[in-house]
């Protein structure tokens, strides 16, 4: 129970980013985990079916009118996705190696992470900075009246 209710929390709190990254942090562990079995194992199909279903989901939101991503990053997206789809399939009819995928996902979740990184820093500058702002509107702190 209070398992679920942590999670329930953290759902709630996390930002976009974070639950990608956490999602990708997921996904990316199981194909690590899979990376050795034989290709008829149903986990790594599994495992790639879900690696699959995550990029076809950032792919759709990715091609959907209102995403405020950059175009240029939408379609950078996309195109993964389409690799992906195509990549993981030769892992399984070819025996391509599944550390491409690994290294991608990993890929992006540096960037997720950098990204995290710099809106942290920013809002603690910008923190910084109202600080100061109100430091520096301050009523003064001794007051003389004359009669």
């Amino acid at each position: 129970m209070s398992l679920n209710a942590y999670k329930d929390a953290s759902q709630k709190t996390e930002k976009p980013q974070q639950t990608e990254y956490r999602l990708f942090v997921e996904v990316t562990r199981e194909l690590m985990a899979v990376a050795e079995l034989a290709k008829l194992d149903s986990r790594l199909h599994e495992a790639l079916h879900w690696n699959r279903r995550m990029w076809s989901t950032f792919a759709t939101d990715c091609a959907i009118e209102g995403n405020k991503l950059p175009k240029m990053l939408r379609a950078q997206i996309i195109s993964l996705s389409i690799w992906v789809g195509k990549y993981s399939s030769q892992v399984i009819h070819d025996g391509e190696d599944i550390q491409a995928l690994i290294d991608v996902n990993k890929a992006v979740m540096e960037g997720l992470a950098m990204q995290e990184q710099n809106a942290a820093q920013n809002e603690a500058r910008n923190q910084t900075q109202n600080q100061q702002k109100v430091v520096n509107q301050s009523p003064p702190t001794s007051t003389s009246i004359e009669v």
